[in-house]
């Protein structure tokens, strides 16, 4: 059996509308990675989170270190992996992470029960900390096989063509989208003698809006250049909309501060309004610098406690966690 180089399907030319097809098997990309690479056109695979969390679950049948990959708009309870192996955490896209935010600072706070032997901010676009992580993994790697493990656009394939491009003689991209399950299971790439990396198909974050989004509206969510936070003094009640992917209904006397792709327009309006009224209601408590967390947009950290309205899409979720920046 021959694997796509792109995503890790299995090649087959019999079932045209089946993942892994092509017209010639000695082809190295199915003809879905040729069409996202080079035409930008998406073909949904129809595999859901469990059966990737079963492939996951492999993983610890070996002791093989895992590189976890966190994109810092999108922290999300990594405890719910259950990866016993030991564990390097990375937050990505380091060249789109508010130059605000102190890394250790932040490290420190991201708290988790798995074998995290060491932690660190990573850029594959700027080179930023390979070197470091590259010495990072020859020094915990129980074996040549390390994993490559995260949610849908969290950077996982982006990290591992870059650093065969740094670090390796070997070729073979593997296939890169903004959309979910690009990657569909596991695909060795080898690196030198020592190393091995494997990618794995990108966990779903259930409720995430990425999950529902149109091409056009993840262009506006994912962020394309360095997030730059907005801070909003709000002093009379009021409704601030997220164009339409959420509103919120705040009241006076607070601060708060969006960190979300600059992509996104927000408006404020301090009037009643019947915008977006349809969407799921929910009435929600927060703490003393606390966020609120949209899952697969962004977050809005709450200076002051307060009650607030949120209205969200439907199936679209949240929660609410301490600040972490």
């Amino acid at each position: 059996m021959t694997k796509c180089f792109g995503c890790g399907a299995i090649l087959q030319s019999e079932k045209p509308l089946e993942e892994g097809y092509v017209k010639d098997l000695n082809k190295k990309y199915c003809e879905r990675c040729f069409k996202i690479t080079h035409y930008n056109e998406y073909i949904f695979s129809n595999k859901g989170n469990d059966e990737y969390l079963e492939k996951i679950a492999k993983i610890n049948d070996s002791n093989d270190l895992v590189l976890l990959t966190l994109d810092f708009l999108n922290v999300f309870d990594f405890n719910s992996l259950k990866i016993n192996n030991p564990i390097i955490l990375l937050i990505t896209k380091k060249d789109l992470i508010p130059r605000t935010v102190n890394e250790n600072r932040f490290l420190s706070k991201i708290k988790g029960k798995l074998n995290i032997k060491d932690s660190l901010f990573i850029s594959s676009k700027n080179n930023y900390n390979l070197d470091l992580l590259m010495s990072k993994i020859m020094k915990y790697k129980v074996s040549n096989n390390v994993y490559v493990v995260g949610l849908t656009n969290s950077g996982k394939s982006t990290l591992i063509n870059k650093i065969l491009k740094n670090y390796s003689k070997n070729e073979g991209d593997i296939t890169t989208s903004n959309l979910p399950s690009t990657t569909l299971d596991f695909l060795e790439k080898n690196i030198n003698d020592e190393l091995t990396l494997i990618d794995t198909p990108g966990l779903l974050d259930d409720g995430s809006v990425m999950l529902k989004a149109t091409d056009d509206e993840l262009k506006k969510i994912i962020p394309k250049k360095e997030i730059n936070p907005i801070i909003y003094q709000i002093k009379t009640d009021q409704s601030i909309f997220f164009e339409d992917f959420l509103r919120l209904d705040v009241c006076k006397f607070n601060n708060i501060i969006v960190y979300i792709s600059n992509e996104i327009k927000i408006s404020r309006v301090y009037k009643d309004s019947d915008k977006l009224i349809d969407f799921e209601l929910y009435d929600i408590s927060i703490g003393d610098n606390q966020d609120l967390v949209i899952k697969g947009l962004g977050f809005i950290k709450f200076k002051k406690g307060c009650n607030f309205k949120l209205y969200l899409k439907k199936g679209v979720k949240y929660f609410i966690r301490d600040s972490i920046v």
